[in-house]
């Protein structure tokens, strides 16, 4: 009997690596022994341009952090898109990751609906920052709502440039620490949101102005529904953690375009303290600490070069 539950507990595992790396993640299953959480990012490729979507070097940065910071508790790894699903070690025994990459149609997750699903129903978090949080309608649009509770929705949700204020926060681990701060970025705004926001806690809320409505209507830059909700002057959530009703977290982050911003303490913070949170981690009473971000920080690892700079 003992030895037929082990046969199937190793059939169950082999099934869901399988189903997230391809047959070949069924070969190597990596064990955790130390007992700390696993966070893993998963960077998107070169997008827009120095300092802009800076995927590699935002996950880096923040890593770094999570790893001298809160070592005792957990340990952060960066992957790329191209190690993803080819290695087999990614993601099978990760707690919390952290999708921040070009999304839409070309997100990386579309491709892996499937495994992902596996995976978070296990209760591993899913946080996503700022493109990532949008995917297509649909099928994976479905699966975003059951992981963190709401998305970008290409003609529903909008991403103009402004600055946004944030003056209140909400009670919750991921606001620990967190100062009210105004910052410009490309917030995104109108999230597709689970029905009635069941399970969903606004974290960043703020007034768009009147100008973010200025752009045609189109596929990110307005809609009729978007229109009538500034008319309306209601409230935009950019930033949302949500419990899902069988266990897990999500967290979705829509700033993060400019490079610059995750130099900012309270902006940066906000997003430490929700990978802890999405991990199951504590979060410390004054939030995650981390280092006094510099200039020279922020050009480490970044995809294109200075302009005007002999990087290559």
């Amino acid at each position: 009997m003992k030895a037929a539950l082990t046969v199937l507990v190793l059939v169950l595992f082999a099934f869901t690596a399988a189903a997230l790396f391809g047959e070949k993640a069924a070969q190597t299953v990596a064990t955790k022994t130390d007992g700390k959480k696993k966070v893993v990012f998963m960077a998107g490729r070169p997008s827009h341009g120095y300092g802009a979507h800076e995927h590699r070097a935002g996950c880096m940065l923040l890593a770094k952090q999570l790893n001298k910071h809160m070592s005792d508790r957990l340990t952060a790894e960066v992957h790329v898109a191209k190690e993803w699903p080819g290695n087999a070690s990614v993601l099978e025994d990760a707690d919390a990751i952290v999708f921040y990459c070009d999304g839409g149609g070309g997100h990386m997750a579309n491709q892996h609906l499937e495994g992902l699903d596996v995976k978070l129903k296990d209760g591993c978090g899913l946080a996503c920052l700022h493109y990532g949080v949008e995917t297509t309608k649909g099928k994976s649009g479905d699966k975003f709502l059951e992981w963190m509770g709401g998305y970008f929705e290409a003609h529903y949700s909008v991403n103009p440039h402004w600055d946004a204020e944030f003056k209140e926060f909400p009670e919750h681990p991921i606001t620990r620490g967190v100062k009210p701060f105004k910052i410009r970025d490309e917030w995104y705004f109108n999230m597709r949101f689970v029905e009635g926001m069941k399970g969903v806690t606004p974290i960043l809320s703020a007034y768009p102005p009147k100008e973010t409505m200025k752009r045609g209507d189109g596929a990110h830059s307005g809609n009729p529904h978007v229109r009538a909700t500034m008319e309306k002057g209601e409230i935009q959530h950019v930033a949302w953690a949500y419990e899902r009703p069988a266990g897990g977290r999500g967290f979705g982050f829509t700033g993060g375009h400019f490079h610059r911003n995750w130099g900012d303490d309270n902006f940066r913070r906000v997003v430490l303290n929700a990978l802890a949170w999405v991990a199951k981690v504590e979060v410390p009473r004054d939030g995650v600490p981390s280092d006094k971000i510099i200039a020279a920080d922020l050009e480490e690892n970044q995809d294109f070069p200075k302009p005007g700079s002999k990087k290559k």
